[in-house]
């Protein structure tokens, strides 16, 4: 296959995970790196296990970060329909030419002796499965006859198709990261391909699709690894000699690095494993709600499981396009760390202009105390610190909204130094100095000629100010504020240490 053509095909079972998320980007990274094209492919032939809103959240949560499909349910292309359920036609005709072929069989087998011949099994110490050793001895075609077969299936017989396995046949199995593997078919049931409701499973559908959309690489988890063996016979019994290259990517693993991370790790770990909100049963917060940039998601997820081979971290999509390499890869899981994460955010937000940051303040507060001139030196004093754009609010606030309450404990700091006589001495230098970028020189002087501790008094300071003692750089904060305020907040700061 010359063209590169990758595919991501989640199922609309529920929202997005990063988990899936990842494996679209490298699809994507893929084919953008090669020039080829990125497939959008909705696998939504699980009718059971259908949620309302799935496909929506995957289709967000792609478009957040900047992932978008060549082809697809909203795109232009000459594949589609890219729903599975829209494709009905086309698997009702495969699969009849694989039975034709003696490669794949009626079974009208009940759930419940199915059910019944697995105690049987399990009495028996055995593990039961449908195949070559036993199938001569269940309720199929192969058993049945032709007459019999269609009989049953004029009078709409409950039944599926399972693909009938060949005997005793080395499958090579051909992974580009994880080598060459051989498997016996000995090891291997005969898969079901098309359900009793009519549908087709997934083993099926995804090699009739890839086949058909022309896809030459299916870049997908790991978790697909054990499945590659009957992927490859398939594409065999309809006589496809050639195949994509498979590439099955490591798992990412929980924080402790042990076991997969799972959806439910976000709530009991207390992060997002989603990239956007997602509004089912519960309302689940993802990274963008969280403050998260999509750059840093991304860049993020870009290293879990894939090296750049140098010692660069920080990435846009555009240089991991250029950057991505299948020898990148790595083949064991990767640790999933929040502190990680948040430290890119961090790195990311720093590159944001100041300005859109303050547009961000103007929204988070729709206040008019400020000049945008003087909002954007407000974005690039807290900008710095802000690990999260929810940060914002926290880091910010004091700008716009007076400190009310104190915490006991920055009060104790204050409570035997002569705090009355220290607030007015700095009072007095702000009336002296209307310019309040001379206030720190005049500052320095009155605490030398009274031998105060100069760390203690801009502790009082930065107590009056902000509410707290941290926070941006302290003259710069006195100057944007503006003499009046600086002078009724030192007041307040006075009169609530008097009363404590």
């Amino acid at each position: 296959m010359s063209d590169v053509r990758v595919r991501f095909a989640p199922s609309p079972t529920g929202p997005l995970h990063i988990g899936g998320l990842r494996t679209a980007l490298f699809n994507y990274l893929y084919a953008k790196k090669n020039g080829g094209s990125f497939i959008l492919r909705i696998e939504d032939t699980d009718k059971n296990r259908y949620v309302e809103g799935s496909e929506a959240h995957i289709l967000d949560s792609l478009k957040w970060c900047g992932i978008i499909p060549d082809e697809g349910p909203f795109s232009k292309g000459e594949h589609g329909p890219y729903r599975q359920s829209e494709r009905q036609s086309l698997y009702s005709l495969k699969i009849k030419e694989l039975i034709e072929k003696k490669h794949a069989y009626y079974a009208f087998d009940t759930n419940e002796e199915l059910s019944e011949l697995r105690k049987e099994y399990e009495k028996r110490g055995e593990v039961f499965s449908y195949g070559e050793h036993n199938r001569k001895e269940l309720k199929n075609s192969i058993v049945f006859g032709e007459k019999k077969t269609n009989a049953l299936l004029s009078e709409g017989k409950k039944h599926v198709v399972r693909f009938k396995m060949p005997k005793n046949k080395e499958v090579l199995c051909r992974d580009l990261l994880r080598g060459d593997v051989k498997i016996n078919t000995k090891t291997l049931d005969d898969k079901i391909l098309y359900k009793s409701d009519g549908m087709p499973t997934y083993h099926f559908a995804n090699v009739v699709d890839d086949r058909e959309m022309k896809i030459s690489h299916v870049i997908r988890g790991e978790e697909w690894l054990p499945s590659l063996a009957l992927h490859v016979l398939i594409y065999e019994a309809f006589g496809w000699d050639e195949k994509p290259f498979f590439i099955h990517l490591p798992l990412i693993l929980k924080p402790q690095g042990k076991g997969k991370l799972s959806k439910r790790d976000g709530e009991k770990l207390g992060f997002p494993v989603f990239a956007i909100k997602w509004e089912g049963d519960k309302v689940l917060n993802g990274y963008r709600e969280n403050g998260f940039t999509p750059e840093a998601v991304v860049n993020f997820l870009s290293l879990l499981g894939w090296n750049p081979g140098n010692e660069k971290e920080i990435f846009t999509l555009k240089e991991l396009v250029s950057s991505f390499s299948i020898k990148g890869l790595n083949n064991s899981g990767a640790r999933f760390d929040p502190e990680k994460n948040t430290w890119f955010n961090h790195v990311h937000i720093q590159q944001i202009t100041d300005e859109e940051i303050g547009d961000k303040i103007i929204k988070e507060f729709n206040s008019s105390v400020f000049e945008k001139s003087d909002v954007i030196k407000i974005a690039a004093l807290v900008k710095p610190r802000l690990n999260s754009l929810t940060d914002i609010k926290t880091t910010s606030s004091f700008f716009f909204n007076r400190p009310e309450r104190f915490d006991n404990k920055d009060l104790k700091k204050f409570k035997n130094l002569d705090f009355k006589n220290i607030i007015r001495s700095i009072i007095d230098v702000i009336d002296k100095n209307p310019d309040l970028n001379l206030f720190k020189e005049g500052l320095e002087k009155v605490v030398k000629n009274n031998q105060w501790s100069f760390g203690k008094v801009l502790g009082l300071i930065r107590l009056s100010v902000v509410g707290n003692l941290s926070g941006p750089d302290l003259f710069k904060t006195v100057s944007l504020l503006g003499k009046k305020e600086c002078v009724l907040r030192l007041g307040r700061l006075k009169k609530t240490l008097s009363e404590a």
